[in-house]
């Protein structure tokens, strides 16, 4: 299903010459965190419900221009893009303008994680797991090549966590011994920071120690 599909305007832009105490009314009756606003048909951007309850009733829109927030996205922005532009503005609603800046709709943020949740990352069954590594060390074609050396498919991996020196990339890995995988990795020196599935070289380790403690105080 193409992303357009998902654009609805059931809810009308705001006017800028509208009083601050019809925009918290809107509010009231809604679930959004923003709302569109536009002056003579052009869209202006959005109006936050949190910046609305500051302002005084009987205010205009246009005395709190300021505080109106310019994002949207357009009918050809990828999925992910638009995901990442709901997280930037920290908002449940995006408008969606065509090539001339017209106001075409908007998405709502249920609909596009519904769409990511269908994605194989998700949908497809396989282990979770993430690897950590120097920032100057790791490649993506090396991650790879480990995960499908050992006969596995990798249904997703993007990088979690970037701090000082060190890369979090985390992995969705189907149709696979997981264990195999795993040390594989630990052999091309990679810290395995979490693995969904049981990590049976830990295991082979902890019940050699316990052995070695048990003979030693024998």
């Amino acid at each position: 299903m193409q992303l357009q599909d998902f654009v609805i305007n059931d809810v009308k832009p705001l006017n800028i010459t509208d009083k601050i105490s019809d925009v918290q009314l809107l509010f009231n009756q809604l679930t959004y965190s923003h709302i569109p606003v536009q002056n003579n048909g052009i869209y202006l951007g959005c109006i936050s419900e949190a910046d609305a309850y500051c302002f005084e009733k009987a205010k205009s829109i246009s005395d709190c221009n300021y505080a109106i927030e310019g994002f949207y996205v357009r009918p050809t922005t990828n999925w992910l893009d638009v995901l990442e532009a709901f997280a930037q503005n920290d908002t449940n609603i995006m408008p969606v303008l065509d090539e001339k800046n017209k106001y075409l709709g908007y998405y709502e943020l249920n609909d596009i994680i519904h769409l990511f949740n269908e994605t194989p990352f998700f949908s497809e069954p396989g282990g979770i797991l993430i690897v950590e590594k120097g920032i100057h060390d790791y490649s993506f074609s090396e991650v790879c090549q480990i995960v499908e050396s050992n006969d596995a498919k990798l249904l997703g991996a993007f990088i979690s966590k970037m701090g000082g020196d060190l890369t979090q990339i985390t992995l969705k890995i189907g149709n696979a011994s997981f264990n195999e995988v795993i040390q594989t990795f630990r052999r091309y020196s990679y810290n395995i920071i979490s693995g969904h599935e049981e990590d049976s070289y830990i295991e082979s380790l902890k019940e050699r120690s316990q052995y070695l403690d048990k003979y030693l105080n024998m």
